[in-house]
């Protein structure tokens, strides 16, 4: 479990440079409502990254004690996408629905990048 949190500590110092890199390429750049979209998918994916990591880890304890566990979540990570898709819709000259949907993907793009930098450096 030590591991897990290391690596959910990684993938949000990840996540928060890339917010800040989209932060500032919102206001230095012309392409605001991509670099708004990615904030926005960005950080429902942070979301779902601490939601999966919070199950993960009474899923852990759960069977750790013998208990059932009830779901991982899915329904509530799937709400939280529907949520920053519905903000597009109702918001389109601010947000690029494409990048928000980048943008949601992006933790698992971190998780996969980190897998591959921590294999390479063992």
């Amino acid at each position: 479990m030590h591991d897990l949190s290391e690596a959910f500590t990684r993938y949000r110092k990840y996540i928060f440079f890339l917010l800040a890199i989209y932060a500032l390429g919102r206001g230095f750049t012309a392409y605001q409502s991509i670099f708004l979209g990615l904030f926005l998918g960005t950080v429902g994916s942070l979301y779902i990254l601490f939601s999966l990591v919070r199950k993960n880890k009474q899923f852990s304890q759960a069977v750790d004690e013998g208990r059932k566990v009830r779901s991982l979540g899915s329904v509530s990570r799937m709400a939280v996408a529907g949520l920053a898709v519905l903000i597009v819709m109702e918001y389109p000259e601010q947000f690029h629905l494409g990048s928000t949907i980048m943008g949601l993907m992006t933790c698992y793009f971190v998780i996969m990048i980190d897998f591959f930098f921590q294999q390479f450096r063992k």
